[in-house]
């Protein structure tokens, strides 16, 4: 019981700076850059995925046509089929659980030189949106959990990175995956 509010915590602990950063500035919201977060523990794997909208759907502002709403819905129902864009090995037996995908906005405001953000003379809204997807998928061997390949760089044009941090009871790892090697080698870490 004890290590499960230990990766429990941990996980806590790695969203908090993460929203600290979200709510100071847009500055982390680089497109084709995202992160994921997984904690593993008693067969059990959570997953907590954030990407830019423009990463997803290739766009950011509110789907306005029926084009840009026929996409955002395409998009949430990839990111919520998480063994078709996470592969894992079957012999792992992972089942997917549960998948929640929210979108989250922020909009920005430019104001010109010398004017006040409460001055008419406003010159743009940006606005950006963010896909957040937590994934719960049970394991009947997390031993065999060796690898995961990254199909959602195939399902998801704009995608670039994934910075990826994983919590097991053996300690916390971090990597970088990437387009242009979109496979995970998780030997040692359980």
């Amino acid at each position: 019981m004890k290590r499960s509010l230990t990766l429990a915590g941990a996980m806590i602990v790695l969203a908090f700076p993460a929203l600290a950063e979200e709510h100071r500035q847009l500055g982390p919201h680089e497109h084709g850059h995202g992160k994921l977060n997984i904690a593993i523990e008693n067969g059990e794997v959570s997953m907590d995925l954030d990407v830019p909208g423009a990463d997803i759907v290739g766009f950011e502002h509110e789907p306005s046509t029926p084009e840009q709403k026929a996409a955002f819905e395409a998009g949430k129902t990839k990111l919520a089929d998480a063994l078709s864009i996470f592969k894992m090995p079957a012999a792992a037996g992972c089942k997917v659980k549960e998948a929640k995908v929210s979108i989250e906005g922020e909009h920005e405001e430019d104001t010109p030189k010398g004017a006040t953000a409460s001055a008419p003379d406003k010159e743009e809204e940006h606005h950006h949106s963010d896909f957040n997807v937590d994934y719960k998928l049970q394991c009947q061997s997390v031993a065999k959990l060796t690898a995961i390949d990254f199909d959602y760089f195939k399902a998801f044009a704009g995608a670039r990175v994934l910075e990826v941090t994983i919590i097991t009871p053996k300690g916390q790892n971090s990597y970088e995956v990437t387009r242009e090697k979109p496979s995970l080698d998780l030997t040692g870490v359980m």
